[in-house]
């Protein structure tokens, strides 16, 4: 370093979350005494307005070239600090952060052993920052368009608030029509709305919206790029029809006659092998189940091919592979639904009025199996249903979390059986009830006085062996009722399964592509739970909805709209700044083994064939130092963490 350097230290009280176990003081006094320190003072909130603009004041008045906070995390406020540094002229790669908060105060009960690590982590900062050198933040255009992955209610939601901006939305669904799990509903708590009433309108909105390009029936099977400058391969799966001649007339699907299960309506009635999913469904055009169609088994039949008039059938099509160019990346892939088979004692699979909860949903909704009646499997009106809570949540066994919505939708269902079975008893089965969103709490009350029994109690299982006669042709449930301290048998004609939200199947493959991590329980990681849950670790890749964790219909909007803002901030500016902290080669120390470019998980190392050299592309490394610990030459440097300053560090904090 040719200048002298002048180096300020600031220690923060963080109100009494750090100066309640450390003398914030003697930490200041401490730093007086440190090589290159000119000033160094406590303050009782430093990210506080006048706690930066004592900053700023000083590196103009004292001619500061390093500054030094000691407080809380990096991760909270080190922009905070650099921010500060940079509007007082100096470079902020010339700041630095010593964590006395949750690496001291918070994990050290003794107030002497905290205040002298105190010391050692801001003499390791004051010495490291020694070495710092200015860095340069660049800048990248930004592609104005965005990609939604999922058309659920989130991956809806999201594609509308910003095509409304009018900016380019690619919008990918996997399955033929857009609507996830939403479009299954009838009613949706507390209010009981019409979930097709709310829903139907954002569908078509979508389809007619002239800055959203929908890729229904498609998956992402490639991602590479940068924050601002993402390319997409997407693979376009063959309908075997083609959507610009079909009419949606339906006359294919009427004269097919073979049929499968149908996947919308949870295994309850069939569909065509030539099917749309629902009536609403968007596009409003078929797909060909090739695992159930005779002509792709057998090559016969071909009936929807003699009886289609606008010739829209196509054998022969194709998948195709699209490529995108977009600025931002919103995952919105949803949940999976527990499948309760796998605790046997619930009989699920074994007891044919035993329910899922999506099961008994389609069966109440107008357009389901049943024309929304609720029935037994031989036709006839329950006349008593148990419904059991945390089927697969709260559950070591299975998952540790709360789901969220089960104890929610079974009250909604308790009001839906007595809507349209009055005389019908009600039993739920709950260990507790949690009712926390808005008008959540009114709506439980409500239930309790129609009439529905509370049990307070897990049930441990299902089973029709009859020790009674009032128990003979009937399903029991035999629990636990924790507020009498007794095993309780209850006969009833149906039961209905509350089951969890679980990460989707193939979660841990979606993570790779969009190279997101995961937390324990499967769910996609947000780079921050309070301050940034919808912004993942790589700059540009956003997580919404369900698949982000277990969430209600309101939340899940909000939770949308607020990555659709995010993705809006970034593209309308239509630059963006790189992390200047990044890998750097020698070329002439690198000796071709290729190592780093094994190793980087951001692809960001490339290799020169007619020099026999790596390279790193600044625009997507994330300064992680993989490479730099890996390169057996010592070719690669990290900015910003060079050895001598880290070996700084090291020795100043067992100075």
């Amino acid at each position: 370093m040719e200048e002298k350097a002048r180096i300020g230290v600031y220690i923060c009280h963080c109100g009494s979350n750090i100066a309640g176990t450390v003398d914030v003081n003697a930490v200041a006094e401490f730093a007086r005494g440190l090589p290159w320190v000119v000033m160094a003072k406590d303050y009782i909130y430093m990210c506080s307005d006048p706690g930066q603009n004592m900053i700023k004041e000083d590196i103009k008045q004292l001619g500061l070239n390093r500054v030094v906070v000691a407080s809380c995390s990096p991760t909270l406020h080190e922009h905070t600090f650099r921010q500060a540094c940079q509007d007082a002229g100096l470079n902020p790669y010339l700041f630095e952060m010593a964590n006395i908060r949750e690496h001291c105060s918070w994990v050290t009960e003794d107030p002497n052993l905290a205040t002298e690590k105190a010391k050692a982590l801001v003499s390791a900062a004051v010495r490291r920052v020694y070495y710092q050198e200015p860095l340069e933040v660049r800048e990248v255009p930004v592609t104005p368009s965005v990609l939604v992955v999922g058309g659920g209610i989130a991956g809806i939601q999201a594609a509308l608030e910003i095509a409304n901006s009018e900016h380019k939305v690619y919008l990918v669904e996997r399955e033929p029509s857009i609507g996830g799990h939403m479009a299954q509903f009838d009613k949706t708590f507390p209010t009981l709305d019409c979930a097709s009433c709310i829903f139907t309108p954002l569908l078509s909105a979508v389809g007619q919206h002239p800055y959203i390009e929908l890729l229904s029936y498609s998956e992402v099977v490639e991602v590479s790029g940068y924050v601002g400058n993402f390319k997409a391969k997407i693979r376009k799966k063959a309908r075997y029809v083609d959507e610009d001649k079909c009419t949606g007339c339906g006359v294919c699907m009427e004269k097919c006659p073979w049929k499968a299960a149908s996947e919308f309506d949870e295994g309850l009635t069939q569909r065509k092998a030539i099917y749309i999913p629902f009536a609403q469904a968007v596009p409003n055009v078929p797909v060909i189940d090739t695992e159930h169609c005779a002509y792709f088994l057998k090559g016969t039949c071909r009936a929807c091919e003699k009886f289609c008039g606008p010739k829209a059938i196509d054998f022969e099509q194709q998948d195709k592979e699209v490529e995108v160019e977009v600025g931002a990346v919103i995952v919105a892939t949803g949940y999976d639904a527990f499948d309760p088979s796998v605790i046997p004692p619930y009989g699920y699979g074994r007891y044919n009025n035993v329910l899922t909860a999506l099961q008994f949903e389609r069966m109440c909704n107008a357009s389901g199996p049943t024309e929304g009646k609720i029935l037994l499997k031989d036709g006839s009106e329950p006349k008593s249903v148990a419904i059991i809570h945390c089927v697969g949540s709260r559950d070591t066994n299975y998952h540790k979390y709360c789901s969220r919505v089960c104890c929610m939708y079974s009250l909604k269902y308790s009001h839906l059986i007595k809507e349209k079975i009055e005389d019908a008893e009600v039993y739920q089965f709950y260990m507790d009830m949690r009712c926390f969103g808005k008008g959540y709490e009114e709506f439980y009350e409500r239930l309790s006085n129609e009439g529905v029994k509370f049990i307070r109690g897990k049930p441990s299982e299902v089973t029709d062996r009859a020790i009674t006669e009032e128990e003979q042709g009937k399903l029991v449930v035999v629990a636990e009722d924790s507020l009498m301290g007794a095993i309780i048998r209850v006969p009833v004609d149906m039961v209905i399964l509350s089951t969890a939200l679980e990460a989707r199947s193939d979660a841990e493959e979606v993570a790779r592509l969009f190279n997101i991590s995961r937390s324990a329980d499967g769910f996609f990681l947000e780079r921050h739970p309070k301050l940034d849950p919808v912004a993942t670790t790589t700059e540009g890749i956003f997580v919404v909805g369900c698949c982000q964790g277990p969430k209600d219909i309101p939340d899940t909007v909000a939770q949308a709209s607020a990555a659709a803002a995010r993705a809006l901030a970034m593209i309308s500016k239509g630059k963006v700044e790189i992390e200047a902290a990044t890998a750097v080669i020698d070329e002439e120390l690198c000796s071709g083994c290729k190592i780093c470019n094994l190793l980087c998980p951001f692809n960001a190392i490339s290799f020169d064939e007619e020099k026999e050299v790596s390279r790193v592309n600044e625009a997507l490394c994330k300064g992680c130092g993989v490479c730099v610990a890996a390169c057996p030459s010592g070719a690669i440097t990290g900015k910003h963490f060079t050895a001598e300053q880290i070996m700084a560090e090291i020795e100043g904090i067992l100075v």
